[in-house]
């Protein structure tokens, strides 16, 4: 499992695994953690290889989406696969994140 990383300014885009899961969420945090220790709040998370969540990927999820809000950030979702799709509207949590059909659009979105 590897959660590769990419900056475009002041904006963190996570590119997650296959599997979200409760095996791979201490990883997933690890990925994302020291760039939130340099500073960044903007984060998008690109889902496009994501095609398992269970509960706990889901709670890491939403545990960095409210992180980040209580300091003032964000994290956006860009590219879900039409399992995570279902999974996000099933579990409402297509109102929770900002969702997006490219990185490009999530990326963008910080700016304006």
């Amino acid at each position: 499992m590897q959660v590769s990383t990419e900056t475009f300014g002041n904006v963190l885009v996570a590119h997650t695994p296959e599997e979200l899961t409760e095996e791979t969420t201490r990883l997933f945090h690890e990925a994302i953690e020291m760039h939130l220790l340099a500073g960044l709040k903007s984060v998008v998370l690109q889902m496009d290889r994501s095609e398992t969540l269970d509960s706990a990927g889901l709670t890491a999820l939403v545990d960095l989406h409210e992180r980040l809000r209580e300091q003032g950030g964000n994290v956006k979702i860009c590219a879900l696969t039409e399992t995570g799709r279902k999974i996000f509207h099933v579990t409402r949590l297509d109102e929770e994140f900002d969702l997006y059909e490219s990185m490009i659009d999530a990326v963008g979105s910080f700016q304006s």
